[in-house]
């Protein structure tokens, strides 16, 4: 089973650069999206053979994430059911027979950590929400997540430590759910790994030189690890300052 999430930093842009394409050639059973910056319907876009699950922040032409699916969900959920984190369009979940999918993308703690303590409030409302889903049935997380965790997944950690996505109360807020029992996919197979991008600024020809953050991610519960068979980051592919990650589960 193929799965592929991708920050598409406004989903009508990226239509406009060959997205439907893209989406095609990849053949995932689910494809997820974060930053699509629109609300219902502003756009018309269907693939054969995909139903598709939506959430929408309220404030126009921000945020919002959408799963694109070949296998009808048993559920779908569109919030947290947390009235200070649900207006944003943040998490569009669906589950299928093996698990739970939650498509995520995490408040950014923004310049000078301006909005850190929002952010750590919503990793310990979103790690209860992913462990009380755990309760039932595996997990799996994917998105944009909004940190690098380790000095290894960006390109200049000495520059960064007080940045957004990569201050200490981030790096830790990750650390715990991975304790809490969610695998970083990418690194239970590619430990070692460096220059493994997902993002790149706009500024100063970054993704050519390649001066980038790895914050996309597939976290599985730990009762899945045996079904991981491949976790890939597509750096070649372009339409967003993000590019697709994409993980393989047998079933």
């Amino acid at each position: 089973m193929k799965l592929v999430s991708w920050n598409v930093n406004g989903l009508r842009a990226v239509v406009n650069k060959g997205f439907a394409d893209i989406f095609t050639s990849f053949d995932a059973d689910y494809f997820a999206l974060q930053e699509i910056k629109l609300q219902a319907g502003q756009i018309d876009l269907c693939f054969p053979g995909y139903g598709s699950s939506w959430s929408y922040a309220q404030r126009k032409g921000y945020s919002g994430t959408a799963v694109f699916w070949k296998h009808s969900p048993l559920s779908e959920a569109v919030c947290m059911g947390i009235d200070r984190h649900d207006a944003e369009g943040r998490i569009t979940m669906v589950e299928n027979e093996n698990f739970y999918l939650v498509n995520v993308y995490t408040p950014n703690a923004q310049d000078m950590l301006a909005r850190l303590d929002y952010r750590l409030d919503w990793e310990d409302s979103f790690m209860d929400f992913l462990k009380d889903l755990d309760r039932h049935k595996p997990v799996v997380v994917c998105g944009d997540l909004n940190v690098a965790h380790n000095e290894i997944d960006l390109a200049n950690p000495a520059a960064n430590r007080k940045s957004p996505g990569f201050s200490d109360q981030e790096r830790q807020a990750f650390g715990r759910l991975l304790d809490a029992g969610f695998v970083d996919t990418f690194r239970a197979l590619h430990p070692h790994q460096e220059k493994a991008y997902s993002w790149w600024s706009y500024r100063g020809g970054a993704r050519a030189r390649n001066v980038g953050w790895r914050i996309d991610y597939f976290l599985i519960s730990e009762r899945l690890r045996p079904r991981l068979t491949s976790a890939t980051i597509h750096s070649g592919i372009l339409g967003s300052d993000h590019c697709p990650v994409e993980i393989t589960l047998d079933f």
